[in-house]
């Protein structure tokens, strides 16, 4: 589904991404872990076309999307759950998810559907995002995501600052996006969650992927997991 080659992004004079490769197949669930700093969110940016690559190339099932605009490679069927959560604070629950949706060939993420699989977001539409919890908030982020009718998912950091029994929630969730077909490329610092429910581990340190292979590989892996992901 997802193929980035060789890519190269900068921030100015600044070269973050240096030779990225990595691939995400349909209906699975690829991890990229490192620590901060390491270049995974400039990933995420370079995919969905907020810094698109200066060199390498981005390949959505046989598209050509690193030179397209974020809001031709959303329509063309990718979802952002970025870091930080990014609701419109001022709008109600309602709203942003109004303001996300799109139907699209083959989609089947309705508003409908959205709520039914979030219930917590069906009490708060009239809420505005201000007035929402961390994990409430969390909640609106992916389901805005999904109103979008992806068929690739970019999820940065989606456990950051939430307690245990809402990454527990968050990774229920997750499991139960990939049983509905859809594919997911997850950005996480949390170790234990990514091997929980990724079909593939890739490593990142200074915007390079170091590692990469089933998450088994990395059980008991201590000079990867502490040289790299410092546990």
């Amino acid at each position: 589904m997802l193929e980035v080659r060789d890519i190269h992004t900068n921030y100015g004079d600044s070269q973050v991404l240096q030779g990225v490769s990595l691939e995400v197949g349909e209906g699975s669930i690829v991890a990229v872990l490192g620590r901060n700093g390491v270049g995974k969110t400039t990933l995420i940016r370079s995919i969905i076309g907020f810094s698109p690559p200066r060199a390498g190339s981005i390949w959505l099932r046989g598209h050509k999307i690193s030179d397209e605009p974020p809001h031709v490679i959303s329509r063309l069927g990718v979802g952002l759950v970025p870091q930080g959560r990014r609701i419109f604070s001022s709008l109600t629950v309602l709203e942003n998810l109004a303001v996300a949706r799109q139907s699209r060939a083959g989609g089947t993420w309705d508003q409908d559907r959205v709520l039914d699989r979030f219930p917590r977001m069906r009490q708060r539409l009239s809420h505005r995002g201000s007035q929402l919890s961390g994990g409430e908030q969390q909640m609106l982020a992916g389901a805005r995501a999904l109103v979008g009718n992806p068929s690739l998912l970019l999820m940065d950091e989606p456990s950051e600052g939430l307690a245990p029994l809402l990454v527990r929630e968050l990774a229920d969730v997750i499991v139960e996006l990939k049983d509905s077909g859809l594919a997911i490329l997850l950005v996480e610092q949390n170790l234990p969650l990514a091997l929980r429910l990724a079909d593939y581990i890739n490593v990142m340190s200074k915007g390079q992927i170091v590692h990469r292979g089933p998450p088994d590989e990395l059980v008991g892996n201590t000079e990867i997991t502490h040289r790299y992901l410092g546990v």
